[in-house]
């Protein structure tokens, strides 16, 4: 095998390192290595033959079909390196937003997890070393997108600024497929992700993310593998049994791929074996690869549907979708090439739908804009101001209202009384005249 004694060499710094662990308010990468590179099996070539996921998991079937042609999948890590012979012709394009590696994203960043996106990109589209040797990806005729961001202290910028920014970055540079093989470790997301993830939606684009690990801390799933709409991926040992230190669990886990004894190509062009949920999401995103260059005219809500309904049920699951395996362990050849009915959205559900019922509820409703101005009518005009005058002498309302009254009431009862006395005297004297 090329260079061994130096892969061997590279294992064991690796291991004693380790993955950078999962902290519960912090961004990690998923997955660390473990073992020297494989032995020899069926196939001619050692490594090739160790990549047992490509007969078990129908990816050799598939490529009877297709092997991801016209297909890009952005790689959001650490970084893609320039140099192994495995990445010839695959990496098209790249940027930086960890704010400290190189413009063209080549450049792996930070100082233990420097080649976790070099291990995830080999897994996804690897080209091997020549004809029928050397480590091959998943889609290994796909196009790769390397877009370096950093984790923890080894970053100039926030990572939720260094995903929103790259997330829109990969998807205006033609990104079909984009992988996230990371994990917050909390649920929740900021909610500058909102838009980012929204914007790969709208623009028809498959998010893959890692499910997370329980060796690194992850007891369940965490953002992004929380975003409704993202195509979760869990891990499962050789025999497909889910595994109990490169997998977690939770109910927006969408398909499951193997996630240990793995190989990955480090920066330096070195052969490692390794495990993780960082692995199997990049074997995922290059069967969503080889799906959509099969089917290029389904959306991204179908080529995930696919991927899903042709998964195959694992043997310990206890319902579909199951916590452990979602809707059970990826296949390759029938997504490529079982006959799937249509839908209409993303099985794995909607974020815009998310936003509108939990976002808008932690504010208060903003006031929306008039249509159309509205006329007021103009008031009518004021009374003149009173003019001042003595409160000792009567105003016009006394006088027409009180005192005009009162004397018209006064002479009537004058003129009453004076009647009825004229009237007595009257009868009196005629009653002191004498009869005859």
């Amino acid at each position: 095998m090329r260079r061994l004694a130096a892969a061997v060499l590279a294992v064991a710094v690796l291991s004693a390192v380790g993955g950078t662990p999962a902290v519960a308010a912090g961004p990690s990468a998923v997955g660390a290595p473990t073992a020297v590179a494989p032995g020899p099996g069926a196939d001619d070539d050692p490594v090739r033959s160790a990549e047992y996921w490509l007969d078990a998991y129908g990816i050799k079937t598939a490529w009877r079909t297709t092997r991801g042609a016209g297909v890009r999948i952005a790689i959001i890590d650490t970084g893609v390196a320039r140099g192994p012979a495995e990445f010839n012709g695959a990496v098209v394009d790249g940027t930086d937003v960890s704010g400290v590696g190189t413009a063209d994203g080549r450049t792996p960043v930070g100082a233990v997890d420097a080649n976790h996106g070099s291990w995830v990109a080999s897994l996804a589209a690897a080209r091997g070393t020549g004809p029928g040797t050397g480590m091959i990806g998943v889609a290994p005729e796909a196009q790769v997108l390397s877009i370096s961001v950093g984790f923890g202290a080894s970053a100039a910028r926030s990572f939720a600024e260094q995903i929103a920014d790259a997330m829109r970055w990969a998807v205006d540079h033609g990104a079909d497929v984009i992988n996230l093989s990371l994990t917050t470790n909390t649920p929740d997301w900021d909610q500058s992700w909102d838009d980012a993830f929204l914007y790969a939606f709208d623009h028809d684009v498959v998010v893959v993310v890692a499910a997370g690990n329980r060796g690194s801390g992850t007891t369940r799933v965490g953002a992004p593998a929380t975003i409704p709409g993202v195509l979760t991926v869990a891990g499962v040992d050789p025999q497909g049994r889910a595994s109990l230190e490169a997998s977690t669990q939770g109910i927006t886990i969408g398909v499951s791929a193997p996630s240990e004894d793995l190989l990955g190509v480090s920066a330096n062009g070195d052969l490692v074996q390794w495990s993780g949920t960082s692995g199997a999401a990049p074997i995922v995103a290059g069967i969503a690869a080889l799906v959509r260059a099969a089917h290029p005219d389904l959306d991204a809500n179908n080529v995930i549907n696919r991927i899903i309904r042709t998964a195959r049920p694992a043997a310990t699951a206890t319902a579909i979708p199951d916590p452990l395996y979602g809707y059970g362990l990826v296949d390759a050849a029938a997504a490529v090439s079982a006959a799937i009915p249509t839908v209409s959205a993303n099985p794995m559900g909607s974020l815009a739908e998310w936003i509108r019922l939990y976002r808008r509820a932690q504010s208060a409703p903003l006031p929306e804009a008039t249509v159309q101005p509205v006329e007021v009518p103009p008031l009518p005009p004021a009374d003149a101001a009173p003019s001042a005058a003595s409160p000792l002498l009567p105003s016009r309302s006394t006088l027409l209202y009180g005192t005009l009254p009162l004397m018209l009431g006064t002479v009537t009862a004058i003129l009453v009384a004076l009647g009825v006395t004229a009237a007595v005297r009257r009868i009196r004297l005629a009653s002191r005249t004498p009869s005859r």
